[in-house]
Protein backbone atom coordinates (compact mmCIF):
# COMPACT_ATOMS: atom_id res chain seq x y z
CA UNK A 1 0.00 0.00 0.00
CA UNK A 2 1.40 3.46 -0.99
CA UNK A 3 2.14 6.29 1.42
CA UNK A 4 -0.59 8.38 0.22
CA UNK A 5 -3.39 5.35 0.26
CA UNK A 6 -2.25 4.58 4.20
CA UNK A 7 -2.70 8.23 5.01
CA UNK A 8 -6.31 8.25 3.45
CA UNK A 9 -7.19 5.04 5.42
CA UNK A 10 -5.82 6.13 8.64
CA UNK A 11 -7.61 9.28 7.88
CA UNK A 12 -11.17 7.91 7.81
CA UNK A 13 -10.46 5.31 10.56
CA UNK A 14 -9.89 8.27 12.65
CA UNK A 15 -12.49 10.53 11.52
CA UNK A 16 -14.93 7.74 11.59
CA UNK A 17 -13.99 6.83 14.93
CA UNK A 18 -14.85 10.62 15.94
CA UNK A 19 -18.01 10.34 14.52
CA UNK A 20 -19.04 6.42 15.72
CA UNK A 21 -17.85 7.56 19.88
CA UNK A 22 -20.23 10.63 19.29
CA UNK A 23 -23.26 9.10 17.84
CA UNK A 24 -23.03 6.07 20.26
CA UNK A 25 -23.56 9.16 23.00
CA UNK A 26 -26.33 10.18 21.24
CA UNK A 27 -28.64 6.54 21.00
CA UNK A 28 -27.62 6.24 24.32
CA UNK A 29 -29.30 9.11 25.62
CA UNK A 30 -31.79 8.97 22.87
CA UNK A 31 -32.40 5.18 24.24
CA UNK A 32 -32.67 6.05 28.09
CA UNK A 33 -36.39 7.19 28.31
CA UNK A 34 -37.09 4.02 26.45
CA UNK A 35 -35.36 1.72 28.92
CA UNK A 36 -36.74 3.51 32.26
CA UNK A 37 -39.97 3.01 31.05
CA UNK A 38 -41.26 -0.17 33.48
CA UNK A 39 -39.32 2.00 36.50
CA UNK A 40 -41.04 5.21 35.46
CA UNK A 41 -44.33 3.79 35.68
CA UNK A 42 -44.03 1.75 38.39
CA UNK A 43 -42.23 4.17 41.02
CA UNK A 44 -42.23 7.84 39.07
CA UNK A 45 -45.95 8.32 38.87
CA UNK A 46 -45.87 8.12 35.04
CA UNK A 47 -48.74 7.09 33.07
CA UNK A 48 -48.32 4.90 29.67
CA UNK A 49 -49.80 8.04 27.75
CA UNK A 50 -47.79 10.54 29.43
CA UNK A 51 -44.84 8.35 27.92
CA UNK A 52 -45.94 7.96 24.83
CA UNK A 53 -46.46 11.54 24.52
CA UNK A 54 -43.09 12.40 25.70
CA UNK A 55 -41.57 10.01 23.14
CA UNK A 56 -43.70 11.60 20.27
CA UNK A 57 -42.66 15.41 21.57
CA UNK A 58 -39.39 13.99 20.93
CA UNK A 59 -39.62 12.20 17.95
CA UNK A 60 -41.45 15.64 16.29
CA UNK A 61 -39.06 17.86 17.82
CA UNK A 62 -35.95 15.53 16.63
CA UNK A 63 -37.78 15.12 12.96
CA UNK A 64 -38.83 19.01 12.65
CA UNK A 65 -34.84 19.51 13.74
CA UNK A 66 -33.69 17.01 11.19
CA UNK A 67 -35.31 18.96 8.67
CA UNK A 68 -33.96 22.47 9.48
CA UNK A 69 -30.45 21.05 10.45
CA UNK A 70 -29.78 19.35 7.61
CA UNK A 71 -30.00 22.53 5.53
CA UNK A 72 -28.19 24.45 8.43
CA UNK A 73 -25.35 21.64 8.11
CA UNK A 74 -24.68 21.74 4.30
CA UNK A 75 -24.09 25.94 5.37
CA UNK A 76 -22.56 25.38 9.02
CA UNK A 77 -18.94 23.51 10.08
CA UNK A 78 -20.05 20.43 11.43
CA UNK A 79 -17.59 21.06 14.38
CA UNK A 80 -20.30 23.31 15.63
CA UNK A 81 -23.35 21.41 15.23
CA UNK A 82 -22.36 18.24 16.54
CA UNK A 83 -20.97 19.38 19.80
CA UNK A 84 -23.28 22.46 20.43
CA UNK A 85 -26.04 19.41 19.74
CA UNK A 86 -24.19 17.02 22.61
CA UNK A 87 -23.99 19.93 25.14
CA UNK A 88 -27.10 21.43 24.92
CA UNK A 89 -29.25 17.93 24.98
CA UNK A 90 -26.81 17.20 28.01
CA UNK A 91 -28.05 20.35 30.08
CA UNK A 92 -31.69 19.13 28.96
CA UNK A 93 -31.41 15.42 30.45
CA UNK A 94 -30.24 16.95 33.49
CA UNK A 95 -33.45 19.01 33.53
CA UNK A 96 -35.90 16.32 32.83
CA UNK A 97 -35.46 14.24 35.87
CA UNK A 98 -34.93 17.59 38.14
CA UNK A 99 -38.14 19.10 37.05
CA UNK A 100 -40.38 16.05 37.09
CA UNK A 101 -42.74 16.74 39.63
CA UNK A 102 -43.79 19.48 36.82
CA UNK A 103 -45.67 17.75 33.67
CA UNK A 104 -45.07 21.01 31.57
CA UNK A 105 -41.06 21.62 32.76
CA UNK A 106 -40.77 17.74 31.73
CA UNK A 107 -42.07 17.99 29.14
CA UNK A 108 -40.59 20.98 27.68
CA UNK A 109 -37.26 19.60 28.60
CA UNK A 110 -37.47 16.37 26.61
CA UNK A 111 -38.95 18.17 23.28
CA UNK A 112 -35.69 20.80 23.65
CA UNK A 113 -33.83 17.29 24.10
CA UNK A 114 -35.04 15.92 20.31
CA UNK A 115 -33.83 19.47 19.05
CA UNK A 116 -30.25 19.58 20.15
CA UNK A 117 -29.62 15.93 19.17
CA UNK A 118 -31.18 16.90 15.64
CA UNK A 119 -28.29 18.97 15.18
CA UNK A 120 -25.74 15.48 14.82
CA UNK A 121 -26.37 13.18 11.91
CA UNK A 122 -26.89 15.07 8.89
CA UNK A 123 -23.72 17.21 9.67
CA UNK A 124 -22.15 14.09 10.32
CA UNK A 125 -23.28 12.29 7.07
CA UNK A 126 -22.02 15.46 5.50
CA UNK A 127 -18.10 15.61 7.19
CA UNK A 128 -17.55 11.82 5.96
CA UNK A 129 -19.00 11.66 3.07
CA UNK A 130 -17.01 15.04 1.43
CA UNK A 131 -13.95 13.78 3.45
CA UNK A 132 -13.72 10.42 2.73
CA UNK A 133 -13.52 8.32 -0.57
CA UNK A 134 -16.98 6.59 -1.49
CA UNK A 135 -15.68 3.23 -0.14
CA UNK A 136 -14.55 4.50 3.29
CA UNK A 137 -17.34 6.56 3.44
CA UNK A 138 -19.78 3.70 3.45
CA UNK A 139 -17.80 2.10 6.03
CA UNK A 140 -17.37 5.27 8.39
CA UNK A 141 -20.83 5.59 8.32
CA UNK A 142 -21.32 1.80 9.36
CA UNK A 143 -19.12 2.64 11.90
CA UNK A 144 -21.86 4.95 13.45
CA UNK A 145 -25.01 3.15 12.46
CA UNK A 146 -23.46 0.38 14.55
CA UNK A 147 -22.95 2.70 17.59
CA UNK A 148 -26.64 3.95 17.08
CA UNK A 149 -27.35 0.45 17.49
CA UNK A 150 -25.45 -0.31 20.79
CA UNK A 151 -26.42 2.67 22.19
CA UNK A 152 -29.97 0.28 22.69
CA UNK A 153 -28.28 -2.17 24.90
CA UNK A 154 -25.87 0.49 26.94
CA UNK A 155 -29.09 2.30 27.84
CA UNK A 156 -31.11 -1.25 29.22
CA UNK A 157 -27.94 -1.75 31.28
CA UNK A 158 -28.00 1.70 32.73
CA UNK A 159 -31.64 1.25 33.60
CA UNK A 160 -30.44 -2.31 35.48
CA UNK A 161 -27.92 -0.72 37.08
CA UNK A 162 -29.17 2.60 38.11
CA UNK A 163 -32.76 4.55 39.03
CA UNK A 164 -34.52 5.93 36.55
CA UNK A 165 -33.15 9.75 37.78
CA UNK A 166 -29.69 8.71 37.85
CA UNK A 167 -30.10 7.12 34.66
CA UNK A 168 -30.45 10.69 33.07
CA UNK A 169 -28.01 11.95 35.24
CA UNK A 170 -25.41 9.53 33.68
CA UNK A 171 -26.58 10.44 30.38
CA UNK A 172 -26.27 14.03 30.62
CA UNK A 173 -22.34 12.99 31.81
CA UNK A 174 -22.01 11.27 28.96
CA UNK A 175 -23.68 13.99 26.41
CA UNK A 176 -21.51 16.95 27.60
CA UNK A 177 -18.11 14.83 27.77
CA UNK A 178 -18.83 14.03 24.08
CA UNK A 179 -19.56 17.72 22.75
CA UNK A 180 -16.50 18.68 24.44
CA UNK A 181 -14.25 15.96 23.01
CA UNK A 182 -15.76 16.50 19.62
CA UNK A 183 -14.82 20.36 19.41
CA UNK A 184 -11.48 19.95 20.51
CA UNK A 185 -11.37 16.79 18.18
CA UNK A 186 -12.77 18.14 15.03
CA UNK A 187 -10.56 21.35 15.38
CA UNK A 188 -7.75 19.53 15.34
CA UNK A 189 -8.62 17.78 12.32
CA UNK A 190 -9.31 20.85 10.64
CA UNK A 191 -5.96 22.43 11.53
CA UNK A 192 -4.33 19.32 10.06
CA UNK A 193 -6.10 19.70 6.86
CA UNK A 194 -7.45 16.32 7.12
CA UNK A 195 -11.08 17.57 6.83
CA UNK A 196 -12.59 20.63 4.97
CA UNK A 197 -15.94 22.13 5.20
CA UNK A 198 -17.56 22.40 2.13
CA UNK A 199 -20.58 24.78 1.69
CA UNK A 200 -23.14 23.95 -0.90
CA UNK A 201 -23.61 26.30 -3.50
CA UNK A 202 -26.60 25.54 -4.88
CA UNK A 203 -27.59 25.31 -9.17
CA UNK A 204 -28.52 29.23 -10.62
CA UNK A 205 -32.36 28.19 -11.15
CA UNK A 206 -34.28 27.13 -8.63
CA UNK A 207 -35.55 23.51 -7.99
CA UNK A 208 -32.09 22.15 -9.95
CA UNK A 209 -31.29 20.06 -6.51
CA UNK A 210 -34.94 19.04 -6.31
CA UNK A 211 -34.17 17.14 -9.81
CA UNK A 212 -31.13 15.74 -9.15
CA UNK A 213 -32.61 13.33 -5.86
CA UNK A 214 -35.55 12.67 -7.41
CA UNK A 215 -33.50 11.13 -10.28
CA UNK A 216 -31.57 9.39 -7.55
CA UNK A 217 -34.68 8.22 -6.15
CA UNK A 218 -35.34 10.15 -3.27
CA UNK A 219 -38.95 9.39 -3.23
CA UNK A 220 -38.47 5.64 -2.73
CA UNK A 221 -36.35 6.29 -0.04
CA UNK A 222 -38.49 8.29 1.74
CA UNK A 223 -41.04 5.44 1.84
CA UNK A 224 -37.93 3.53 3.22
CA UNK A 225 -36.73 6.04 5.87
CA UNK A 226 -40.58 5.96 7.30
CA UNK A 227 -41.26 2.24 7.20
CA UNK A 228 -37.77 1.65 8.48
CA UNK A 229 -38.34 4.55 10.99
CA UNK A 230 -41.00 3.22 12.73
CA UNK A 231 -39.66 -0.21 13.42
CA UNK A 232 -36.36 0.97 14.39
CA UNK A 233 -37.29 4.03 16.53
CA UNK A 234 -41.07 3.40 17.75
CA UNK A 235 -41.45 -0.61 17.94
CA UNK A 236 -38.09 -0.30 19.73
CA UNK A 237 -38.95 2.58 22.30
CA UNK A 238 -41.70 -0.12 23.79
CA UNK A 239 -39.79 -3.13 23.72
CA UNK A 240 -39.26 -3.29 27.27
CA UNK A 241 -43.08 -2.02 27.89
CA UNK A 242 -43.86 -5.28 25.65
CA UNK A 243 -41.67 -7.28 27.85
CA UNK A 244 -43.33 -6.44 31.14
CA UNK A 245 -46.85 -6.24 29.75
CA UNK A 246 -47.37 -8.78 26.59
CA UNK A 247 -44.46 -11.48 28.30
CA UNK A 248 -44.68 -10.92 31.75
CA UNK A 249 -41.31 -10.32 32.93
CA UNK A 250 -40.58 -7.82 35.88
CA UNK A 251 -39.08 -4.62 35.57
CA UNK A 252 -35.38 -5.41 35.73
CA UNK A 253 -35.73 -8.28 33.75
CA UNK A 254 -37.66 -6.15 31.05
CA UNK A 255 -34.39 -3.66 31.37
CA UNK A 256 -32.14 -6.53 31.02
CA UNK A 257 -34.06 -8.27 27.87
CA UNK A 258 -33.81 -4.91 26.10
CA UNK A 259 -30.35 -4.95 26.58
CA UNK A 260 -29.79 -8.14 25.05
CA UNK A 261 -32.25 -8.00 22.32
CA UNK A 262 -30.89 -4.47 21.05
CA UNK A 263 -27.48 -6.29 21.61
CA UNK A 264 -28.75 -8.51 18.79
CA UNK A 265 -30.15 -5.93 16.43
CA UNK A 266 -27.15 -4.20 16.12
CA UNK A 267 -25.68 -7.24 14.19
CA UNK A 268 -27.71 -5.57 11.47
CA UNK A 269 -24.99 -3.51 10.63
CA UNK A 270 -22.74 -6.31 9.23
CA UNK A 271 -25.65 -8.55 7.89
CA UNK A 272 -27.34 -5.52 6.03
CA UNK A 273 -23.58 -4.87 4.18
CA UNK A 274 -23.24 -8.25 4.05
CA UNK A 275 -26.35 -9.39 2.33
CA UNK A 276 -25.74 -6.22 0.29
CA UNK A 277 -22.50 -7.65 -1.12
CA UNK A 278 -24.03 -11.27 -1.60
CA UNK A 279 -26.55 -9.67 -3.74
CA UNK A 280 -23.74 -7.73 -6.05
CA UNK A 281 -24.83 -4.88 -4.65
CA UNK A 282 -27.90 -4.76 -5.22
CA UNK A 283 -30.22 -2.56 -3.53
CA UNK A 284 -33.80 -3.42 -4.16
CA UNK A 285 -33.11 -6.77 -3.57
CA UNK A 286 -31.11 -6.55 -0.35
CA UNK A 287 -34.42 -3.96 0.91
CA UNK A 288 -36.94 -6.27 -0.72
CA UNK A 289 -35.08 -9.36 1.69
CA UNK A 290 -34.63 -7.26 4.59
CA UNK A 291 -38.50 -6.30 4.78
CA UNK A 292 -39.95 -9.94 4.22
CA UNK A 293 -37.92 -11.28 6.81
CA UNK A 294 -39.03 -9.16 9.10
CA UNK A 295 -43.11 -9.15 7.94
CA UNK A 296 -42.62 -13.30 8.43
CA UNK A 297 -41.02 -12.51 11.54
CA UNK A 298 -43.97 -10.22 12.82
CA UNK A 299 -46.31 -12.72 12.17
CA UNK A 300 -44.63 -15.36 14.09
CA UNK A 301 -44.84 -13.77 16.66
CA UNK A 302 -48.41 -12.34 16.40
CA UNK A 303 -49.17 -15.83 16.72
CA UNK A 304 -46.96 -17.49 19.09
CA UNK A 305 -46.69 -16.40 22.80
CA UNK A 306 -44.33 -18.27 24.36
CA UNK A 307 -41.70 -16.14 25.82
CA UNK A 308 -38.40 -17.46 24.46
CA UNK A 309 -39.68 -18.04 20.51
CA UNK A 310 -41.69 -14.85 21.04
CA UNK A 311 -38.26 -12.84 21.99
CA UNK A 312 -36.25 -14.54 19.32
CA UNK A 313 -38.63 -13.67 16.44
CA UNK A 314 -38.93 -10.07 17.49
CA UNK A 315 -35.35 -8.79 17.61
CA UNK A 316 -35.18 -10.76 14.35
CA UNK A 317 -38.44 -9.14 13.26
CA UNK A 318 -36.44 -4.96 14.38
CA UNK A 319 -33.06 -6.41 13.10
CA UNK A 320 -33.94 -7.29 9.24
CA UNK A 321 -35.88 -3.71 9.32
CA UNK A 322 -32.64 -2.25 10.06
CA UNK A 323 -30.60 -4.09 7.53
CA UNK A 324 -33.01 -1.96 5.09
CA UNK A 325 -32.16 0.77 7.48
CA UNK A 326 -28.45 0.29 6.84
CA UNK A 327 -28.90 0.48 3.32
CA UNK A 328 -30.63 3.87 3.17
CA UNK A 329 -28.69 5.02 6.01
CA UNK A 330 -24.91 3.47 4.73
CA UNK A 331 -25.15 3.54 1.08
CA UNK A 332 -27.81 5.30 -0.34
CA UNK A 333 -27.14 9.15 1.75
CA UNK A 334 -23.43 8.85 1.05
CA UNK A 335 -23.43 8.22 -2.29
CA UNK A 336 -25.28 11.86 -2.96
CA UNK A 337 -21.85 13.29 -1.87
CA UNK A 338 -21.23 14.43 -5.65
CA UNK A 339 -24.66 16.39 -5.46
CA UNK A 340 -23.96 18.73 -2.59
CA UNK A 341 -27.01 17.85 -1.02
CA UNK A 342 -25.88 14.79 1.78
CA UNK A 343 -27.03 16.63 4.88
CA UNK A 344 -30.06 18.49 3.39
CA UNK A 345 -30.80 15.02 1.86
CA UNK A 346 -29.80 12.81 4.96
CA UNK A 347 -31.99 15.54 7.33
CA UNK A 348 -34.88 15.22 5.13
CA UNK A 349 -35.24 11.50 5.61
CA UNK A 350 -34.48 11.44 9.17
CA UNK A 351 -37.14 13.85 9.31
CA UNK A 352 -39.60 11.62 7.50
CA UNK A 353 -38.33 9.17 9.34
CA UNK A 354 -38.72 10.40 13.12
CA UNK A 355 -42.20 11.91 12.08
CA UNK A 356 -43.70 8.73 10.83
CA UNK A 357 -42.44 7.34 14.73
CA UNK A 358 -43.42 10.50 16.40
CA UNK A 359 -46.53 9.48 15.26
CA UNK A 360 -46.59 5.74 15.45
CA UNK A 361 -45.31 5.95 19.26
CA UNK A 362 -48.09 7.74 20.07
CA UNK A 363 -50.66 5.82 18.47
CA UNK A 364 -49.18 2.98 19.91
CA UNK A 365 -49.14 3.96 23.35
CA UNK A 366 -52.86 4.66 23.12
CA UNK A 367 -53.94 1.84 20.83
CA UNK A 368 -52.44 -1.15 23.10
CA UNK A 369 -55.11 -0.60 25.68
CA UNK A 370 -58.12 -0.68 22.82
CA UNK A 371 -56.88 -3.40 20.42
CA UNK A 372 -53.99 -5.78 22.66
CA UNK A 373 -50.66 -6.26 21.85
CA UNK A 374 -51.54 -9.40 18.71
CA UNK A 375 -53.52 -6.65 16.99
CA UNK A 376 -50.55 -4.02 17.29
CA UNK A 377 -47.95 -6.56 16.08
CA UNK A 378 -50.44 -7.68 12.90
CA UNK A 379 -50.41 -3.76 12.22
CA UNK A 380 -46.49 -3.74 12.34
CA UNK A 381 -46.58 -6.82 9.93
CA UNK A 382 -48.79 -4.97 7.47
CA UNK A 383 -46.28 -2.42 7.88
CA UNK A 384 -43.25 -4.09 6.55
CA UNK A 385 -45.21 -5.72 4.18
CA UNK A 386 -45.87 -2.38 2.65
CA UNK A 387 -42.06 -2.33 2.41
CA UNK A 388 -42.02 -5.18 0.03
CA UNK A 389 -44.17 -3.81 -1.81
CA UNK A 390 -41.78 -0.39 -1.98
CA UNK A 391 -38.86 -2.54 -2.46
CA UNK A 392 -40.06 -3.97 -5.98
CA UNK A 393 -37.62 -2.98 -8.80
CA UNK A 394 -40.27 -0.59 -11.18
CA UNK A 395 -39.78 2.63 -12.69
CA UNK A 396 -36.91 4.39 -13.57
CA UNK A 397 -34.99 3.24 -10.64
CA UNK A 398 -34.94 -0.79 -11.72
CA UNK A 399 -31.65 -1.04 -10.32
CA UNK A 400 -28.78 0.61 -8.14
CA UNK A 401 -26.83 3.20 -10.11
CA UNK A 402 -23.17 2.52 -10.32
CA UNK A 403 -21.07 5.40 -9.10
CA UNK A 404 -20.05 6.29 -12.62
CA UNK A 405 -23.56 6.56 -13.83
CA UNK A 406 -24.39 8.97 -10.48
CA UNK A 407 -21.77 11.61 -11.52
CA UNK A 408 -23.41 11.12 -15.17
CA UNK A 409 -26.56 11.70 -14.10
CA UNK A 410 -25.67 14.30 -11.58
CA UNK A 411 -24.22 16.24 -14.48
CA UNK A 412 -26.77 16.24 -16.61
CA UNK A 413 -29.72 17.31 -14.05
CA UNK A 414 -27.62 20.28 -12.94
CA UNK A 415 -26.28 21.17 -16.52
CA UNK A 416 -30.27 21.54 -17.61
CA UNK A 417 -30.26 23.48 -14.60
CA UNK A 418 -27.86 26.15 -15.48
Amino acid sequence: MSKTNDKTVRNAVLLGSLCSVSYLAVYIARNLLSAVTPAMKSGGGFTTEQIGDLSSVFFITYALGQLLNGVIGDRVKAKYMISSGLILAGICHIAFPLFSSCWTATFASYALTGLSLSMIYAPMTKVVAENTIPIYATRCSLGYTFASLIGSPAAGLLAFFLTWKNVFYAGSAILILMGSVCFFSFTVLEQKKIIRFRPFRPPEKRGGGIKILIKRQIIRFTLVAVLTGIVRTAVVFWLPDYFSEHLGFSEKNSALLFSIATLGVSAATFIGILVYELFRRNTYLTLLVSFAVSAGSFLIIAFVRQPVINIIFITLAVLSANCAAVILWSVYCPSLADTGLVSSATGFLDFASYMAAAVSSSLFAHAVSGIGWTNLILIWFGLMACGVAVSLPFGSGSRPLTPEEQNEETVSCTEQTV
